[in-house]
């Protein structure tokens, strides 16, 4: 893989780190979260571009990915809320509007899976929409 592949790989990567602290925020990970993510990014994440991870599958299941292993791991929500955001932070170029719309539709989605969303989601939410903003 050439380096300018690497960072829309990465991308992709926080954007599962991201969701999985969406999904997370209240300390369980639902089924129906998961399957809300599986069935966005087919319906639009795989659409948004055309790059692949190494085994020459679509980049953008690599959110999948990442949001099940941190699911397995189970990893603090925060922290993973946190490392999106320094990670947005250092590469604001790869936050195009387009972009920015479709993290914001996908952490609702996930957020309102599950008997609609909960205080934590909310503030969770509330969080995103500052951090897309700055």
């Amino acid at each position: 893989m050439n380096t300018s592949e690497k960072p829309q790989l990465l991308f992709y990567q926080k954007m599962g780190e991201l969701f999985y602290a969406i999904a997370a925020a209240d300390n369980v990970v639902r089924e129906a979260e998961f399957d809300a993510l599986k069935k966005i990014v087919a319906e639009k994440w795989k659409d948004l571009d055309d790059y692949e991870d190494p085994f020459h599958t679509d980049a953008a299941h690599q959110i999948e990915v990442v949001f099940d292993w941190f699911d397995y791991e189970e990893l603090d929500a925060s922290d993973c809320f946190d490392s999106f955001a320094d990670y947005k932070k250092e590469h604001p170029q790869l936050f195009t509007e387009e972009r920015n719309r479709l993290i914001w539709e996908t952490a609702n989605v996930i957020a309102g899976a599950f008997a609609d969303k909960n205080k934590s989601e909310l503030i969770m939410l509330a969080k995103l929409k500052i951090t897309l903003a700055e």
